[in-house]
């Protein structure tokens, strides 16, 4: 799998969410409580995943995240880890900013999986849990890094990288021995999305299509149908048929080359534009600039904040991610949307 943000990372550099009320760009409460049910977890706990099962003696307190975005849920789910994985975006401790005011004053060590897991840091930092639900984790990964620590990754059948959100979020929960506080988060952000939903019946089958905001290497990554598309489908949006056939693997995003850029069109089209440059680049690709979507104003560009929170598909992300596309979302089904990259 071309994981695109890393692809994007190499070309300038698959990645949203805070829990801000609805429409509030206000950061989340730094104070809040841990969940409720944090003091109620219970010990030895046995994790069903991928590569086969964990079994977690006790309440650990050295968490590593091997993974691309699972210190989101780690730190809603009250900890803090030790150890994160950069992914792209260079942020503070490699934590975006829906979720900087969970991280507070913690300085976490920032790993990195350019060359592949580093192993050796990991055993320095002497962890009683690893995280790797969104790692791409390999057999042999997983029994070296067993011999570190107990090891979760993803639930059995899934990608390597980018599983259901849900998923991922009830795998970290129940190695923590809080399921039920996973299964509030996940209830909390499909209900907002579902209110969402119900409040805009206009958007009910209409087609979209999300893709990376420009192109890498003369190909532009388009998400197929299920891979990262929830945030559009939970809103009622149908996505785009047949981009499939253009993913060179099963959980690839579909390349595009510029003379099949109309394959993309539908109702709307949401571009991950990340700064004024990728949608500079974005607009002269193939027939992009007269694509009816494009032409027509139905087409969204956003920031690099807003790109970040869409590829991490967490439940703080989508929450972020939620507040600030909904009105880009009118504004494109009603062909107002503005054909810049945001101020």
């Amino acid at each position: 799998m071309r994981l695109r943000p890393l692809a994007a990372s190499a070309a300038l550099a698959l990645s949203v969410t805070l829990l801000a009320s609805c429409g509030s760009d206000e950061e989340p409460d730094a104070s809040a409580a841990p969940p409720s049910g944090a003091a109620d977890a219970s010990f030895p706990v046995t994790v069903e995943h991928r590569l086969g099962e964990t079994v977690i003696e006790e309440a650990p307190e050295r968490v590593v995240s091997v993974g691309l975005t699972e210190q989101d849920v780690l730190l809603e789910l009250g900890v803090t880890p030790v150890a994160v994985t950069e992914w792209y975006g260079e942020q503070p401790h490699a934590t975006w900013p829906w979720a900087q005011d969970l991280l507070g004053d913690a300085e976490p060590e920032v790993l990195s999986q350019s060359d592949g897991i580093e192993f050796e840091k990991i055993a320095a930092l002497e962890p009683d849990l690893i995280i790797g639900t969104n790692s791409g984790m390999t057999k042999k990964d997983y029994q070296l890094l067993s011999a570190i620590a107990p090891t979760v990754t993803n639930v059995a059948g899934s990608t390597p990288y980018f599983s259901p959100w849900q998923d991922q979020v009830l795998q970290v929960a129940k190695a923590l021995g809080r399921e039920a506080d996973g299964q509030a988060l996940i209830d909390e952000v499909e209900g907002r999305f579902a209110e969402v939903r119900a409040e805009h019946p206009e958007w009910e089958g209409r087609t979209a299509t999300f893709s990376q905001g420009g192109p890498y290497d003369g190909i532009l990554y388009v998400y197929p149908d299920g891979l990262s598309t929830s945030f559009l489908t939970d809103l009622g949006f149908t996505m785009t048929q047949g981009l499939d056939d253009f993913a060179p693997d099963l959980g690839s995003q579909a390349e595009i080359s510029a003379e099949n850029t109309a394959l993309i069109e539908a109702d709307v089209v949401v571009f991950a534009t990340e700064d004024a440059d990728m949608f500079d680049v974005l607009q002269g690709f193939g027939t992009i600039d007269t694509l009816p979507a494009v032409a027509e104003n139905r087409a969204i560009y956003t920031d690099g904040t807003l790109a970040g929170a869409l590829y991490f598909l967490t439940p703080l992300s989508l929450e972020y991610a939620l507040d600030r596309l909904t009105p880009m979302l009118e504004q494109a089904t009603a062909g107002k949307a503005p054909r810049a990259f945001p101020s």
